[in-house]
């Protein structure tokens, strides 16, 4: 309600007022034109101004129709001879604004095809006049300074025409660009959102399940010999599947909207985690040895971040390379956080798996994109003395913010 109050006391109130000066300035002109005075009696000159002026108030409602009746209006009055003589073109100055309204709303074509339709029947109309009317009005009593002459008649109205069109046109053209350059950006936000969720997800899921599948693979293998060892299998499966759970939900809760939001959210994983994470690669045989160097509170963002990066790094080491040693080196210092993860390769005897070397799926993109969010690098690649490396650098500003 107070939106529609608002619009109408802005342009509804503007119109009204335009089409006030429209009729004030049409009904001045035929009372006493530049030119021969009409034949009609003096007064008609408000009704005629009044019927000439209604469309500008009403042009933004159904401004196609309202246009054919500004235009109709104006060709009757003009043919009719109630009009001033000098100053026809103001007879159509309500069909000008009407024309700007309608080229700012429907397409350039049609209002093109309107305006050349309006300037015909205009030129017909003050042809019309000047050769049927303007020969049997009395002579105007003194002399202007801007005799009636029909083809200035002609050339200010279409002029008029023109530039309301093409005024319209590109305030139209203007619109449909914003539009559509806030569409895209929206858009581009949402694909953004998408992307960020599924590297999200392709971490937790990737990494919970390597876990799984390795620990299950050993419990199959060794459940029959060493039911001890089955059963510390299955702990770790258990911690791990509800670690991961849990994890999942944080995620797929990002796509709730607000009003769905009516549990606390789960805490966001940092730097306090990392060893949390070694502790689950340990459990899948992998010799972990951490090492992280923070000098205060990383940002929340920078820590995520750090977080997600060494998790999918000790992942490809778990499914690619695993039970092997490998050395996890933080340093966080304020300014920049660095990242190393290196392993030594699959252990004497234990062929290597046929992609060890040739990591390249969706975890190196996302560690790849992770770094790139802060404008820092990232490297990943085979060891000549043989292993893996992947190393990444985070610039950030105090306040979390890409370098």
């Amino acid at each position: 309600m107070n939106r529609a109050w608002r619009r109408f006391g802005g342009r509804d109130v503007a119109d009204a007022a335009a089409a006030v000066a429209v009729a004030l300035l049409v009904g001045y002109a035929v009372v006493d034109p530049p030119g021969p005075s009409p034949s009609w009696p003096a007064w008609s000159a408000w009704p005629v101004a009044v019927v000439l002026s209604l469309p500008v108030a009403l042009r933004r409602h159904r401004p196609r129709v309202v246009l054919a009746w500004a235009c109709a209006a104006g060709v009757l009055v003009t043919v009719a001879g109630a009009v001033a003589a000098g100053a026809i073109w103001l007879s159509f100055t309500p069909v000008v604004l009407v024309l700007y309204v309608v080229a700012t709303t429907v397409p350039a074509a049609w209002s093109a095809a309107a305006a050349a339709g309006c300037a015909s029947a205009a030129t017909s109309a003050i042809l019309l006049f000047y050769d049927r009317v303007f020969p049997g009005l009395a002579p105007a009593a003194s002399p202007s300074e801007m005799p009636p002459y029909w083809p200035i008649e002609i050339g200010v109205t279409c002029v008029l025409l023109a530039v309301a069109w093409a005024v319209g046109a590109v305030v139209r053209w203007r619109r449909d660009t914003t539009a559509r350059l806030v569409h895209h950006l929206a858009e581009a936000a949402v694909a953004d959102e998408r992307r960020r969720i599924a590297r999200e997800l392709h971490d937790v899921i990737g990494h919970g399940m390597s876990l799984i599948a390795v620990k299950a693979t050993v419990a199959n293998h060794v459940a029959d010999a060493r039911p001890q060892e089955v059963r510390a299998a299955l702990a770790v499966i258990e911690r791990t599947s509800r670690s991961t759970l849990a994890e999942i939900h944080r995620v797929l809760g990002l796509l709730r909207s607000d009003d769905d939001l009516r549990e606390a959210p789960a805490p966001v994983p940092g730097m306090a985690d990392l060893s949390e994470l070694a502790a689950h690669a340990r459990s899948a045989g992998v010799e972990v040895e951490l090492s992280v160097r923070e000098d205060g509170a990383s940002p929340a963002g920078v820590a995520l971040s750090v977080y997600r990066i060494v998790q999918q790094a000790l992942t490809n080491v778990v499914t690619h390379a695993g039970p092997t040693r490998c050395a996890v080196t933080v340093d966080v210092d304020g300014r920049a956080a660095v990242i190393e993860v290196v392993d030594e390769g699959p252990r004497h005897g234990v062929p290597p798996r046929a992609d060890h070397g040739r990591r390249g799926g969706h975890g190196l993109i996302g560690m790849r994109e992770r770094a790139r969010m802060y404008g820092g690098t990232f490297s990943a690649g085979p060891r000549p003395e043989g292993g893996f490396r992947v190393a990444a650098r985070l610039p950030y500003d105090p306040n979390g913010t890409p370098a």
